[in-house]
């Protein structure tokens, strides 16, 4: 099979297109054919070396794929070859098969193709136990989110709306912003200027929000901590900006505020039934027409360099694909 191969960290253009052996099925496993792969900031990270996990060298990254089940191995239940899949193998989709464990493994519908699989589980997963368990966001409440254009932004933005909170979209260029009225924010704040603050006192008559979703951190995050409301909830969901930023605890003082983090991960191997409830709302909002996920950019597998420089130079609007197989 082919396989995009990290043999040594880097930039995207030290990846390289290798043939490697076709993988075979353990027990509780399927090899997956690869349609479509989707690209996350963690998977920028890994390529450098610079995620929090790095797996042994040299490895295919990719955590988040759409295919069809070719194979499966002694023991797995409730999957047969010819299924059509969403899976989320630990490493190892951006390629033409891969091995994923059957907890990684969800049918989809008949009406979702296989950018749509790809691109699903992890954003959504991820804001909806932020705003869900992390947030206890309630109908009424504003919400703050930054980076609103990117992945996971977008799905806050959208799960926030159907949540019912009133949403202030935030980010870097007016470009961004108007791709993200699609999901029908209240607010919108440009803040490529570097300013945040007081554009967020600004629409929330001097309150602040009393959630802020922050998947970029840096000098954005020093500013959310004082453009928070009382009792307000500042989400720490990634680092886009390179900057893991320090949270001064006399601001947590002053504003009654908490900051709470939000690692999917975690959340699933410590709490699979809490997970697996969310996943299953999430599945439902989707079949029932609520959900609309927004894949922008599609490459093809040879094309992967361009794909990933989208992340490198901050370009993400919604969800960013591989087509592995053009027949996706």
């Amino acid at each position: 099979m082919k396989a995009i191969v990290c043999n040594s960290y880097g930039p995207p253009e030290n990846l390289a297109l290798e043939e490697l052996d076709d993988p075979i099925a353990g027990a509780n496993q399927a090899v997956v054919d690869v349609h479509a792969a989707s690209l996350n900031f963690p998977d920028t990270l890994q390529i450098q070396g610079k995620y929090q996990f790095q797996p042994p060298m040299p490895f295919t990254p990719g955590s988040e794929v759409g295919g069809i089940i070719r194979s499966t191995g002694p023991g797995l239940e409730g999957f047969r070859p010819g299924d059509r899949v969403m899976a989320t193998p630990s490493i190892g989709g951006m390629a033409e098969q891969v091995v994923v464990d059957s907890l990684g493994l969800r049918k989809i519908p008949d009406n979702m193709d296989f950018k749509t699989a790809a691109s699903f589980a992890m954003v959504y997963t991820t804001s909806y136990h932020a705003l869900k368990q992390r947030a206890n966001l309630q109908p009424g409440q504003t919400l703050l989110v930054l980076g609103a254009s990117g992945g996971v932004g977008l799905t806050a933005v959208e799960l926030g709306k159907l949540m019912g909170a009133t949403v202030i979209a935030a980010a870097s260029s007016d470009e961004k912003l108007a791709f993200v009225k699609q999901f029908n924010p209240d607010h919108f704040i440009n803040y490529g200027d570097g300013e945040l603050k007081e554009k967020v006192k600004s629409v929330t008559d001097g309150r602040g929000a009393d959630v802020i979703y922050d998947p970029v951190g840096g000098d954005l995050f020093d500013q959310c901590t004082r453009c928070i409301n009382w009792n307000g909830r500042l989400l720490v969901v990634g680092f886009t900006s390179g900057r893991i930023p320090e949270y001064k605890a006399n601001l947590a003082l002053l504003k009654g505020a908490s900051m709470v983090g939000v690692f999917l991960g975690r959340f699933r191997k410590e709490e699979p039934e809490a997970y697996e409830q969310n996943f299953q709302e999430l599945l439902t909002m989707y079949a029932e027409g609520n959900l609309r996920p927004v894949v922008t950019q599609s490459f093809s597998m040879e094309d992967f360099a361009a794909a990933f420089n989208v992340f490198a130079q901050r370009r993400v609007m919604g969800k960013v694909v591989l087509e592995i197989r053009q027949t996706s």
